[in-house]
């Protein structure tokens, strides 16, 4: 893939090529198909990335005009903390990207503008078989032994 790669925040424009990214994402967990988020999730969480009263945010990688990855974050408060803590919720690129850096860019994408925010965290969750991207991850950050549990309603 020739040019330099470029992580910017995603734009309007950016829609048909961010879909995809984003449905290859929801596959991956499972998520397609009969078990596909309704699309009125989709729709929502796009237009979240552009009202300036949501705390969620989303980059995109970019070369040549391409889209090969997303990320989205978000800010939330902490009772440990009087800066805010920024939770990377999800993180995807296309297959032909993985290896070659998009990754890492998009995570310190978003390690930028954590600081930026004056956020004093950075923190994800991963499923425990995605070893691929954990070889990544063991890169960049560090597993603080905590364990996720949930109860859905």
């Amino acid at each position: 893939m020739p040019g330099p790669l470029t992580v910017r925040p995603v734009t309007r424009q950016d829609y048909e090529q961010w879909l995809p990214l984003w449905d290859g994402y929801n596959a991956f967990y499972g998520r397609s198909g009969p078990t596909a988020l309704a699309g009125e999730i989709t729709q929502m969480t796009w237009s979240r990335f552009f009202d300036a009263y949501e705390p969620m945010h989303a980059l995109v990688a970019e070369r040549g005009g391409n889209l090969l990855g997303l990320v989205h974050y978000l800010y939330h408060r902490s009772t440990t903390s009087i800066a805010p803590n920024c939770y990377l919720q999800d993180l995807f690129t296309t297959q032909a990207a993985r290896g070659q850096g998009v990754g890492r860019a998009l995570i310190e994408g978003v390690y930028e503008r954590a600081r930026q925010a004056g956020a004093n965290r950075v923190y994800w969750l991963t499923h425990e078989t995605n070893h691929t991207a954990m070889q990544l991850y063991d890169k960049v950050g560090e597993k603080p032994g905590f364990v996720v549990y949930r109860k859905m309603f």
